[in-house]
C-alpha cells in the first residue's frame, strides 16, 4: 500500500517550511475492517472506563478497602483511565476519516499527557511493590510505616516524577525541526514516529529519551525486583501452605500488571533503533495504550481475594417494614 506524502499545511520561517499540522495514518486504511476495529476498540474503551471507575467507586464506598494498598490501586485506576482516554477517543474519531489530521499543538499536548500518565503508572506500580514488601515482610510495622502521611508523600512523588518525565520527553521531541513530510505512521503522537519526521538527526534527543527511560525504568524495576526478592524469601519461610498461598495471592494481581506494563513499555522504548518496525510498533502500542488499561481492573477484580470478599461482605440488603425501608450491610 502506498501513501501520498503531504507536507502541508505549513508556514515559512527563515526560508524553510515548518509543519504546523500532522496527518495520522491510524491503525488501518482498509475499509473492510474499519467497522470491526471501531466496534472492537469502542467495546474495549467502554470496559476500560467502566472497570476503572468501578474500582474507584468500590475503594471509595467499601470500608474494607480503605487501606494503603487500595489507595495506590485507586491512583493506578486513575492513571489507566486517563492515559487510555488521551489516545482511544481520538483513535475512534479518526477511524472513518480519510484525512486524520492533528495540529502541532494538539500533538504536543497529547504526547505530554500520554507520557505523564504512562510514567505515573510505572511509578505507581513500583510504589505498590514497596507497599506489598512492607505488608508481607514487616506486617507488625505496616500501619506505622504506611501511614496516611507516608502514602500521600509517595503519591505526590509519583505524580511529580510523571510531570518531570513527561516534560523531558515532550521537550526532547517537539523542539526538533519539522519541515516535511508531516505524515505520522501511527494512530497517536508518540516519540519514535515523531522523531523519524525530524529534518535533522535526532540522535541527541533520542539519547536523552533513552537515558531518561533507562534510568527511571531501572530505578522502578529495581524497586519492584528488590521488593519481590524479599517478599518471596519471606513467603518461603512461612511453614503453613495456606499461609504461603494467602501471602502470595496478595501479590499475584500486582505481579501480573507489572509484567504486562513493564514488558511492553521496555520493548517499545529500549530496543535498538535497528530493530524498529512501524507495524510492530503499532501492535505493541495498541496493547499498552488500549488493552492494558482494560486488563488491570479485571485482573484485580478476579485475582484479588480481598476485593471479592469486600464486595461479598458489604452487600446491601433491602428490608421492607411497616412504615419504612431499611438499608443494612450484610456482613
Amino acid at each position: 500500500m502506498s501513501y501520498t506524502i503531504c507536507v502541508h499545511p505549513w508556514k515559512m520561517e527563515n526560508n524553510h517550511s515548518t509543519v504546523i499540522e500532522f496527518i495520522l495514518l491510524g491503525v488501518t486504511n482498509e475499509p473492510r475492517i474499519q467497522l470491526f476495529i471501531f466496534i472492537f476498540f469502542s467495546l474495549i474503551y467502554f470496559i476500560t472506563v467502566g472497570g476503572n471507575i468501578g474500582i474507584l467507586l468500590l475503594i471509595l464506598i467499601l470500608p474494607d478497602l480503605h487501606s494503603p494498598m487500595y489507595f495506590f490501586l485507586g491512583n493506578l485506576s486513575v492513571s489507566d483511565l486517563c492515559y487510555s482516554t488521551v489516545v482511544t477517543p481520538k483513535l475512534l474519531h479518526d477511524i472513518f476519516l480519510r484525512e486524520k489530521s492533528i495540529s502541532f499543538i494538539s500533538c504536543a499536548i497529547q504526547l505530554y499527557f500520554f507520557a505523564f500518565f504512562a510514567s505515573t503508572e510505572c511509578y505507581i506500580l513500583s510504589t505498590m511493590a514497596y507497599d506489598r514488601y512492607v505488608a508481607i515482610c514487616h506486617p507488625l510495622l505496616y500501619v506505622v510505616i504506611m501511614n496516611r502521611s507516608m502514602c500521600i508523600r509517595l503519591v505526590t512523588a509519583v505524580y511529580a516524577g510523571g510531570l518531570l518525565t513527561a516534560g523531558i520527553h515532550t521537550s526532547s521531541t517537539i523542539t526538533l525541526p519539522f519541515c516535511g513530510p508531516n505524515i505520522i505512521n501511527h494512530f497517536y503522537c508518540d516519540i519514535p514516529p515523531l522523531m523519524e519526521l525530524s529534518c535533522t538527526d535526532p540522535y541527541v534527543n533520542k539519547t536523552i529519551v533513552f537515558v531518561v527511560v533507562f534510568i527511571l525504568g531501572f530505578f522502578s524495576v529495581t524497586v519492584v525486583l528488590a521488593s519481590y526478592i524479599y517478599i518471596f524469601f519471606t513467603i518461603f519461610q512461612i511453614r503453613s501452605v495456606e499461609g504461603r498461598h494467602k501471602a502470595f495471592s496478595t501479590c499475584a494481581a500486582h505481579l501480573s500488571c507489572v509484567a504486562l506494563f513493564y514488558g511492553t513499555v521496555f520493548f517499545m522504548y529500549l530496543r535498538p533503533a535497528s530493530n524498529y518496525s512501524v507495524t510492530q510498533d503499532k501492535v505493541v502500542s495498541i496493547f499498552y495504550t488500549v488493552i492494558i488499561p482494560m486488563l488491570n481492573p479485571i485482573i484485580y477484580s478476579l485475582r484479588n481475594k480481598e476485593v471479592k470478599e469486600a464486595v461479598r461482605s458489604s452487600k446491601v440488603c433491602y428490608h421492607k417494614r411497616k412504615y419504612k425501608h431499611v438499608f443494612c450491610a450484610a456482613k
